[in-house]
Order: C-alpha cells, then structure tokens, then sequence
C-alpha cells in the first residue's frame, strides 16, 4: 500500500525554522520524484514549493527559492524541506506528493500524504 506520512509541522515565530519530513511506504523510494506543496487556510488551491528526482535534481517555486531546501534520504525513504525565514504568509497545510514536475499539474492523482500544518506567529 503506497504511503506517505508528512511530520515536522508546528507552530513557529516570523524568521524561525522548521523541518518537515514525508516517509514514504509501499514503493521503490530511490525511483521516484517527490513534491512539496501547501494549501494557505482558506484557499482551495494547492501551491508547488519544490520537487527532487531520483537523481537529486531540485526545483524551487520563486516564493520560497532562498528560504527553503528539499532533499531526500533514500535509506530512509524520506524526503525533507528545511524551511528558513519562516512569515505569517507561510501558514499553511504542507503536502509531500509522489511525482515531479514544476507545478500541481496531475497532483489529484498521485498518492500524497495527509499533511502537517505549520503556523507562523508575526
């Protein structure tokens, strides 16, 4: 059964960290793509934050490209976003998606794990 377990959220002050963690479970890890996405309280839709490949290639949305850092841990089955600078407009569910790509194109349809929710305090 394919799995992913999003972990790491909380509650932070504006300019703070976070780590976010998503296992993965029921699949080959090391071949697959995996995305960061988040949905802000309120909004219907899902925004892309970053995607690595099997080969540690990284992609960054403009808004979060010198803040945040995705990598991946494949004898863990693992994938990490390492946020920094943490604001008030970060607040949102963050989502880890099977999959690439540069957007939320097809996410409907590829197993994404239930969220963790980070909050930011100004």
């Amino acid at each position: 059964q394919v799995q992913l377990v999003e972990s790491g959220g909380g509650f932070v002050q504006s300019g703070g960290s976070l780590r976010l963690s998503c296992r993965a479970r029921g699949f080959i890890f090391s071949n697959s793509a995996f995305q960061w996405l988040r949905q802000a309280p309120g909004k219907e839709e899902l925004e892309w934050l970053s995607s690595i490949y099997n080969d540690d290639t990284t992609h960054y949305a403009d808004s979060v490209k010198s803040r945040f850092t995705i990598s991946r841990d494949n004898n863990k089955s693992t994938v990490y976003l390492q946020m920094t600078d943490l604001q008030p407009e970060d607040t949102a569910t963050y989502y880890c998606a099977r999959g690439g790509g540069l957007g939320v194109a097809g996410v409907d349809g590829r197993p994404r794990g239930q969220g963790t929710q980070v909050i930011v305090s100004s």
